[in-house]
């Protein structure tokens, strides 16, 4: 038994709803102003295509290949340094990585300014060393962006967030999941959104842990 008849006007586009009520204005945000590429378009270009073959492929591409193809686009890449499959670099000639760090799978380093990774480091999997920011008071959106630096024998673990203008101090561990906005100190263990201070890296003496969170706790209320 056929169905009742579709309404006449059931296949006319519906019109979006257009809500303007906002301060912000995406449609003012110059991309060229506070971001300087570095390179020219073709530079650019053939960057974007050994990243898609040799960098984004599941496959194990060996660290050695990665690391000079790295240095031919600008990178500053030290000795022994092992990339795992699927990483994301934006700017090679913005990166420096010293000698025998680990940059695990699915890392992406958006590094619209400089990021520099000393050496014995680990960043592992699905880290993200971000630059990049918006001026959230200005209604046009312009960039804000920061470098980050990452001191020599620094872990970032799994899926942690390192956003601009953040220096990680030499030794520091920077545990899986934390959002890091802030300076961390050298050898200490954190954690958290926001990620702060739970102990010292080398020594677990209870005392010291207080000390070192309570002098984290009040630089990150400067």
């Amino acid at each position: 038994m056929p169905g009742p008849p579709l309404p006449t006007n059931c296949f006319k586009p519906v019109p979006p709803t257009v809500n303007s009520a906002t301060r912000v204005r995406n449609d003012l945000f110059n991309s060229m102003k506070g971001l300087d590429r570095g390179q020219p378009f073709v530079i650019e270009a053939a960057w974007y295509l050994l990243k898609c073959a040799l960098f984004l492929n599941p496959l194990p591409v060996p660290s050695f290949l990665k690391c000079q193809v790295l240095r031919w686009f600008g990178a500053r890449v030290g000795r022994g340094v092992v990339i795992k499959p699927r990483v994301n670099i934006h700017f090679p000639w913005k990166l420096t990585i010293g000698d025998h760090t680990w940059i695990g799978e699915e890392v992406f380093i958006l590094n619209f300014e400089p990021v520099s990774i000393g050496a014995h480091c680990c960043i592992s999997q699905r880290a993200f060393l971000c630059t990049g920011n918006h001026d959230y008071r200005d209604p046009a959106m312009p960039y804000r962006n920061l470098p980050i630096d990452v001191q020599n024998g620094a872990w970032v673990g799994a899926q942690v967030f390192v956003g601009p203008g953040v220096t990680v101090g030499s030794e520091a561990v920077l545990s899986a999941g934390s959002i890091v906005t802030k300076n961390i100190p050298a050898a200490v263990v954190c954690a958290g959104n926001p990620c702060l201070p739970l102990r010292d890296r080398w020594h677990q003496s209870p005392r010291l842990s207080r000390r070192v969170s309570n002098t984290m706790l009040a630089s990150l209320e400067k």
